[in-house]
């Protein structure tokens, strides 16, 4: 995909564990505007491994000047946020790619209803600007573990349409009397950890809530993991997968083009045939169903491992 090489213009932390980013053209060029929802693609060179993280823009949509991120440190990952946190700085060059969005707002719907989770509250920040400038009705629910850890608190504004919930101050959200007390054409919108996600789900299916009225998205990274090596039939060649690498990574490390967009389990681009599995697939993503995954003919090599014998992809 195309990407641009951006400067790090500014660098703010906002709890212990996020940090938020802004990217300008080096030139002072405008950047191709984009609608609330959508991420960008951080490049980063970490040694001999190139990684490709996909973060929520978090800036005015309508601003052209430069991209916001905002970063969670995960110290258990694979080394992706770790290097952002630790050794990207105010003034270097990196390379962004061009933002897509696969969560976008519904703009038929009569009311806007988001319920972030976390860092899942990323998205929104872009799209409460959008549903701002359109005059279009929403409220937010956010709910973070502590303030200490809510970095939300420090990026939305204060507004009798936002509500915020932390739970050591026993302030949990009630899922059931929210969904209930929506008005007819509501779309209700998740992002956060799979567990929300699930419960609003699992609430609205209760509720009877249409399913097109749904949208998530949830923040998945490659999981680490041992070792295993791959056959790619096409190519003819064996490549091995490290601990800390994606499966799509090392086929790019490979030469071999494999599509993608999301990196994160959730769009389907690199959807990969399975010709040979002797073994178990580990399935990380949101994209394959229940059947796809028994059949063991399909992975998605940006989150999904694998432990046994043999995998043979047609790649």
């Amino acid at each position: 995909m195309t990407a641009l090489t951006l400067r790090v213009a500014a660098k703010e932390p906002l709890t212990p564990l996020v940090t938020r980013f802004r990217f300008e053209h080096p030139e002072g060029a405008r950047l191709p505007l984009f609608s609330g929802g959508a991420h960008v693609v951080v490049e980063m060179t970490d040694g001999n491994q190139l990684r490709r993280n996909a973060y929520s823009l978090i800036s005015d949509p309508n601003d052209g000047s430069g991209y916001e991120i905002a970063v969670r440190r995960e110290d258990a990952g694979r080394g992706g946020s770790r290097f952002m946190h630790g050794r990207v700085a105010a003034g270097d060059l990196i390379r962004v790619g061009a933002p897509v969005n696969l969560f976008s707002l519904d703009l038929r719907a009569r009311k806007h209803l988001m319920i972030a989770g976390g860092i899942g509250v990323t998205p929104f920040l872009a799209q409460i600007r959008q549903l701002d400038r359109l005059g279009q009705p929403y409220e937010l629910r956010y709910a973070a573990r502590s303030r200490a850890e809510a970095a939300g608190l420090r990026l939305l504004p204060r507004s009798p349409r936002v509500h915020v919930h932390i739970s050591d101050e026993g302030g949990r959200m009630d899922l059931g009397g929210l969904l209930a007390g929506q008005p007819l054409g509501t779309h209700v919108y998740t992002c956060g950890p799979e567990g929300l996600i699930a419960a609003v789900e699992e609430t609205a299916a209760r509720l009877r809530w249409p399913r097109a009225a749904l949208h998530s998205e949830a923040f998945l990274a490659p999981p680490p993991g041992r070792p295993f090596t791959v056959r790619l039939a096409r190519s003819g060649i064996t490549i091995e997968v490290g601990p800390h690498e994606s499966l799509l990574e090392a086929i790019e490390a490979a030469g071999v083009d494999a599509p993608w967009l999301c990196r994160g389990g959730a769009c389907g681009q690199c959807e990969t045939a399975v010709l040979s599995c002797r073994g178990e697939i580990e399935h990380h993503d949101h994209w394959l169903d229940a059947g796809d995954r028994a059949s063991r003919t399909k992975i998605m090599p940006c989150v999904s491992r694998f432990a046994g014998e043999e995998l043979i992809l047609d790649r």
